[in-house]
């Protein structure tokens, strides 16, 4: 699945069918940061797009509310779940899993 080289995006592309890009940056995601994370929904996903390897270390993408709030709350036409777990999954295989 993933090239060297390849980007963030590009990578969750493949794997999810799921463009980064196509994110409204609506209310729904943008202004909301739970307590415990570090970034909102919208916000982990910019940094996917312009490659960012922090997307792999925020607290937010390992939070089990954002995960479910990905799951219920995105009015888009992204699988944010789907997205996140793939992301997850990338951190993994870097070795960037959160203690």
């Amino acid at each position: 699945m993933g090239g060297v080289g390849e980007s963030l995006r590009a990578r969750v592309l493949a794997a999810t069918r799921q463009d980064v890009r196509r994110c409204g940056r609506c209310a729904y995601c943008a202004r909301y940061v739970e307590p415990g994370e570090d970034l909102s929904l919208e916000g982990l996903l910019q940094l996917v797009v312009m490659d960012d390897d922090e997307a792999l270390t925020s607290r937010t993408l390992w939070s089990e509310t954002a995960l479910r709030t990905a799951r219920e709350r995105c009015i888009g036409a992204i699988d944010l779940e789907l997205v996140l777990l793939e992301l997850r999954q990338e951190a993994r295989r870097r070795g960037l899993v959160p203690a």
